[in-house]
């Protein structure tokens, strides 16, 4: 079986290469990896650390689950250099200048030989993998080297491929770890079912994460001159079905502001969008201090990195993505104590269930949905006060995976 797993990455890097002639990311991906392993040997080698920290992560929603435990290694001063690696481009390419980490890489394509090279080059003391990346021979290599190996704020599922009968050897992967941090008590009976006893119900890091972000939140000028004394509906990465259901909706509420901020930003989505809208949007790289938004009633965040802010000046949000792979960050609006509501494709992700189940969020398939979940919570305030409760109720109990995976791991290795 490890034989057919090792062609399969053969045969993986072989169709990214390919894909690379005409695919962006996937350029980035391969282009990425050309001397990768060399490259770390070099730039690790003039380092001597007493103690080094690798932190693995898939993209950029994973770093967002990582960054606190990063965060609260440099706070708490623990004396050690912290190397992350990426899978995704894009989540290395944004955040590669990160400031906090000693050296952030691509992760190299998952062989033998890369990751007995890797290792060496690192020379970890502790790994921790973030989420659902099970790369076999990394954590086979960590095994063999007996490093103390985490994985933090996981989550598994009856459909996961480590309950199915040909899953043997990712059932066999998970003895790597010395303690597994879960989000749920699921992931805990699961986990039981196959022999597994070194789970840690911790919750999710990304509550930690948006509460830092809603402490310590940036005004933006712009959207405060956009939205002048209007209420606000901030839809977070939207994609194309999604942006036809808000613009109906916008259509509908002319008295309400809309700030959309599209998940793909190239020019021809972006395009697509301003026509839809007939003539009311306003990208916000076009806005400057004299702007004057009489004439606009949608906002275009044209933009990176604003998003997970801008929900503060919301009264309501969406959140896109329900109508494809699934839908991205609840939490971000959450934090804020807004009503939310997103497409169907959810059920993979836990905080969108627990939301819904305590009257937070909502669930929608048409644009018929969308208006009757929005219609009493622009009219009703009681109601919205109500869903406004429940959202910071919710976010503020669920604070604190941090604190416990930091303790639990770094507790000896101070």
């Amino acid at each position: 079986m490890k034989h057919l797993y090792n062609f399969g990455i053969r045969c993986y890097t072989t169709a990214i290469a390919i894909a690379a002639l005409t695919n962006h990311k996937a350029k980035l991906w391969h282009n990425g990896r050309k001397g990768l392993i060399e490259d770390i040997e070099q730039r690790l080698s003039t380092r001597c650390a007493k103690q080094r920290v690798w932190i693995h992560v898939a993209s950029l929603g994973e770093f967002e689950q990582a960054r606190p435990i990063i965060e609260k290694i440099r706070e708490l001063n623990i004396d050690t250099e912290i190397v992350v690696t990426f899978f995704s481009p894009s989540g290395y390419e944004i955040r590669k200048g990160y400031a906090l980490v000693d050296e952030i890489f691509y992760l190299p394509a998952d062989t033998p030989r890369n990751a007995k090279r890797f290792i060496d080059a690192v020379n970890p003391t502790i790994a921790i993998f973030i989420k659902y990346e099970f790369w076999l021979n990394y954590l086979a290599e960590l095994k063999s080297r007996k490093i103390a190996t985490y994985l933090a704020s996981a989550i598994f599922r009856e459909e996961s491929i480590f309950f199915k009968p040909w899953g043997k050897i990712w059932r066999k992967a998970l003895s790597t770890f010395s303690t597994i941090f879960v989000q749920n008590d699921d992931s805990v009976r699961l986990l039981k079912k196959l022999g597994y006893d070194n789970v840690v119900v911790a919750g999710d890091t990304r509550f930690d994460r948006v509460a830092a972000i809603a402490k310590n939140g940036k005004h933006v000028p712009i959207i405060e001159q956009f939205i002048e004394t209007k209420r606000a509906f901030v839809a977070g990465s939207t994609w194309r079905k999604d942006e036809e259901l808000l613009v109906d909706l916008a259509n509908d509420n002319p008295e309400i502001k809309f700030i959309i901020v599209p998940h793909e930003i190239d020019k021809a989505h972006i395009q697509n969008l301003i026509d839809d809208c007939g003539g009311r949007a306003i990208c916000y790289t076009e806005c400057s201090g004299t702007t004057k938004y009489d004439n606009y009633q949608i906002l275009i965040l044209n933009t990176i990195g604003l998003l997970s802010t801008v929900y503060r000046y919301a009264t309501w949000a969406y959140i896109g993505g329900g109508f494809g792979m699934g839908i991205h960050n609840t939490l971000e609006a959450a934090i804020y104590g807004l009503p939310i509501a997103f497409g169907p494709r959810y059920k993979k992700f836990n905080e969108a269930k627990e939301m819904i189940a305590c009257g937070v969020a909502k669930s929608v398939s048409t644009y018929k949905e969308l208006s009757e979940w929005f219609t009493p919570l622009r009219d009703d305030a009681e109601l919205w006060q109500q869903k406004h409760t429940a959202a910071q109720e919710y976010t503020k109990k669920n604070i604190g995976a941090t604190d416990l995976i930091i303790e639990e791991i770094f507790g000896e290795h101070r």
